[in-house]
């Protein structure tokens, strides 16, 4: 039985490294994982793992949101503060990723290029809110080339996430077909809410002959929420209000 144990501890930590290699994370952290099975495993989940899953997203969302509301400017002054006291890379990070939450575009447009140029230029996070912020400029190109980063450089990076972007920015760029066999995919992968709620925004802005169908599904879906889920979920329902025909 103890080896047993063992094996599953060193299975564990397989996984992990396999993680670590396709994310483009440290190497050190296969050190980690294999110096200290149990223990590396552990960390390696709660500090990597976790960080990028759909409900610590969601979360983080939410605790952004009421911060926002309490004090709308706190989280780009302290990351204005951090920066001028110890101008680090990290904190150049911090303040790009600030502005885009608090939708200062052209500020963070220029931050995230200053990331870009530094020992992060390949940092999946950076590429990340570089494309975010390029898509919401009107620079789809510019979104779908930092996609692509991520995708050979860290190929499981919020892959639903990374896939919806892509298909709004080919869709900003008239690539129609290839947006919705995005979307498609990501529907038939994560069969999320998000995902079916993307591709029901695309097919009202093009009154796709699915879009009335695939509406009625999200209603329907909507109808067990509580109020905590549609709190979650108010910045991707008033997208989608926008465009449904009424």
């Amino acid at each position: 039985m103890p080896f047993i144990g063992l094996g599953l501890h060193f299975l564990l930590a397989i996984y992990c490294a396999v993680h670590a290699l396709r994310n483009g994370q440290p190497m050190y952290w296969l050190i980690i994982l294999f110096s200290f099975p149990v223990l590396g495993s552990v960390v390696y989940v709660l500090a990597i793992m976790l960080p990028h899953s759909r409900v610590q997203r969601q979360a983080g969302r939410a605790l952004r949101a009421v911060g926002q509301a309490l004090d709308p400017g706190r989280e780009v002054r302290e990351a204005r503060e951090a920066l001028d006291t110890t101008p680090t890379a990290q904190n150049q990070m911090r303040l790009a990723a600030a502005l885009l939450a608090a939708g200062q575009l052209d500020e963070a447009a220029t931050c995230y290029q200053q990331c870009l140029q530094g020992p992060f230029a390949n940092d999946a996070d950076v590429r990340w809110g570089a494309a975010q912020v390029d898509l919401l400029r009107g620079q789809a190109g510019s979104c779908l080339a930092h996609l692509d980063v991520i995708a050979e450089r860290a190929p499981g990076y919020r892959a639903e996430a990374v896939s919806l972007l892509r298909a709004r920015a080919l869709a900003a760029q008239g690539q129609h077909g290839d947006a919705l066999r995005e979307l498609d995919a990501a529907v038939a992968r994560f069969g999320s809410f998000e995902a079916k709620a993307e591709r029901t925004i695309w097919a009202w802005q093009r009154q796709h002959p699915q879009a009335a169908h695939w509406q009625q599904e999200l209603d329907l879906q909507q109808k067990r929420w509580n109020a905590h889920t549609k709190q979650l979920n108010a910045a991707l329902l008033a997208r989608l209000q926008a465009v449904r025909p009424r």
